[in-house]
C-alpha cells in the first residue's frame, strides 16, 4: 500500500501578502499586489505593471544573517527561502545551525529562471574581462537548483534535494514530485514549491511577446482579468510559495496540524501535437491529465467542489474551461466553483502553481472560496458554458469544501493537475 500524503506546513511570499496571515486576508478580501513601477516605463515596456513582493531589510534579517543575504542577490532565492522556513516551522519543525542532517526530509523546490540580474552582473564583468570580479558565490546564484542548495544548508535536508524547471508549471510539478517521493515510502517529509524573481529582465521576453497586459498601466489594479471579456494578456508577477507534504504516519506520530491531504495528480505533455506548441496547449493532452489526476485520486468527477485555475488573463481562458468542461463532464449550473488567483497577484510564473496551491489549501482547510475579482463582464465564450455565478465576485464563507483541484499549465506544452481533499482520518 502507498503511503497517504498530507499538508502540515505552509509558507508564502506573494505580492499580495507575506506570510500566511497576510496572505489569507488579502486573499479573503480581494486585495491585489499588482502595483505601477517606473522603471519599467523608463525601459520602454508596453506593461509598466507588476506583482512584487513588499520584502523591508529588516524583514529579510529575521530570516537569513546579514552574511547569507550578502552572498546572493536573487529575489527569486530569497523569496524561496522565506515561504521554504515559514512552512517548516509552520509544520512545528525546528531550524538550528547546530542540527544534525535530517536523512527522512527532501525538498523539490523549483524555478522558472534563476537570478537573471547576477547573469546580466556576470556578462558585464567577463566582456571588461574582469572575470575574477564575479565573487565566489557567482555559480550558486545563477545554477536552477540555486534555491533548494540554500534550503538544504539552512534546514539540514538530507533525502533528496533537487530543483526542477517546467515552465509555469514548476510550482505545481514540484508538489507532485515531493508527493510521489513520499507515496513510494522514500521519504518521510518533503518541501516542496516554486519561487521567481521579478524585473525587466525576467518580464521583457514576454512584453516583446505582446503577452502581458498594456491597457491599464494607470489601474494597476484592474488590470488582471482572469475569464474577463476585457482580459488583454496577464500581468507579471512574482514570488514564492511552499507546502511541507508528509506521510500521514509522520504527522499523526508527531501530533502535527494538518491543512489537507493530497488525495491524487497527474503530470502529461501534449507534445505539441495539435492544438498544442511551445506556447499553447495541447486540449487533449490537458483533458486527459485532469481525467488522470481524478482517477489517481480515486475520486469521480462530480465529487470536485471547486477549481483552483490557471486561468492567466489571455485568449486562452475560455479554451481551459472548456477542457474542465470536457474532462469533468459538467457545465452550466453542474459545473464547480472555478477562481483565479491571478487576478490579486498577477503571473508569478515559476511561482504560480506553489503559490496559487497555498492559497487552495487555506480554502480547503478554513471553508472559504475567495474571489475572482475584476471578472464582473465574463467572457461570452465561458458563459456560454458554465453558469457565471459560479465565478465568485466576492468571498463565499462557509462554503463545505471537500475536493479542489488545482491545474497548472506552462510553455512547452506541458500539464499538471492536483487534487487536494479534506483530511479525514
Amino acid at each position: 500500500m502507498s503511503n497517504r500524503v498530507v499538508i502540515t506546513g505552509l509558507g508564502v511570499v506573494a505580492p499580495n501578502g507575506v506570510g500566511v496571515i497576510d496572505f489569507t486576508n488579502a486573499i479573503k478580501n480581494g486585495i491585489c499586489g499588482i502595483c505601477f513601477h517606473q522603471q519599467l516605463k523608463d525601459l520602454n515596456f508596453s506593461c509598466c505593471i507588476g506583482g512584487i513582493p513588499q520584502v523591508s531589510e529588516e524583514l529579510k534579517l529575521k530570516y537569513l544573517s546579514p552574511l547569507q543575504l550578502k552572498n546572493f542577490n536573487s529575489n527569486g532565492i530569497l523569496y524561496g527561502c522565506m515561504a521554504g522556513m515559514d512552512a517548516w516551522k509552520d509544520a512545528g519543525l525546528t531550524i538550528s545551525e547546530n542540527s544534525e542532517t535530517n536523512w527522512d526530509s527532501g525538498t523539490v523546490f523549483g524555478t522558472g529562471s534563476s537570478s537573471v540580474e547576477k547573469l546580466r552582473e556576470s556578462f558585464y564583468k567577463i566582456d571588461e574581462g574582469n572575470v575574477k570580479g564575479l565573487g565566489s558565490t557567482a555559480v550558486v546564484q545563477t545554477m536552477v537548483s540555486g534555491v533548494s542548495a540554500y534550503l538544504s544548508g539552512i534546514l539540514g535536508l538530507g533525502n533528496l534535494v533537487t530543483s526542477n524547471s517546467s515552465a509555469c508549471c514548476t510550482g505545481t510539478e514540484a508538489i507532485i514530485m515531493g508527493f510521489e517521493r513520499i507515496q513510494s515510502g522514500k521519504a518521510k517529509r518533503m518541501l516542496v514549491g516554486g519561487c521567481s524573481d521579478d524585473g525587466p529582465y525576467i518580464w521583457g521576453g514576454f512584453d516583446a511577446m505582446k503577452v502581458i497586459s498594456y491597457k491599464y498601466n494607470d489601474h494597476p489594479e484592474k488590470a488582471s482579468r482572469p475569464m474577463s471579456a476585457t482580459a488583454n494578456g496577464f500581468v507579471p508577477g512574482s514570488g514564492a510559495g511552499a507546502l511541507l507534504l508528509e506521510s500521514l504516519d509522520s504527522a499523526l506520530e508527531r501530533g502535527t496540524k494538518i491543512y489537507g491531504e493530497i488525495s491524487g495528480a497527474a503530470m502529461n505533455a501534449g507534445g505539441q501535437r495539435g492544438t498544442g506548441s511551445m506556447t499553447a496547449p495541447n486540449n487533449e493532452a490537458v483533458q486527459r491529465c485532469i481525467k488522470e489526476a481524478i482517477a489517481d485520486a480515486d475520486i469521480d468527477a462530480d465529487e470536485i467542489d471547486l477549481i483552483n485555475g490557471h486561468l492567466t488573463a489571455t485568449a486562452k481562458d475560455a479554451a481551459e474551461i472548456n477542457n474542465w468542461s470536457v474532462a469533468l463532464n459538467r457545465k452550466g449550473d453542474d459545473f464547480p466553483y472555478v477562481h483565479s488567483l491571478k487576478a490579486m497577484t498577477g503571473h508569478c510564473l515559476g511561482a504560480a502553481g506553489a503559490i496559487e496551491s497555498v492559497a487552495a489549501i487555506l480554502c480547503l482547510d478554513n471553508d472559504f472560496i475567495f474571489p475572482s475579482i475584476n471578472c464582473e463582464d465574463v467572457h461570452p465564450d465561458i458563459s456560454g458554458i458554465i453558469n457565471a455565478g459560479k465565478i465568485p465576485q466576492v468571498l463565499v464563507e462557509n462554503k463545505k469544501l471537500e475536493i479542489i483541484a488545482k491545474a497548472g499549465f506552462g510553455f512547452g506544452d506541458v500539464n499538471t493537475c492536483i487534487i487536494f481533499k479534506k483530511y479525514k482520518a
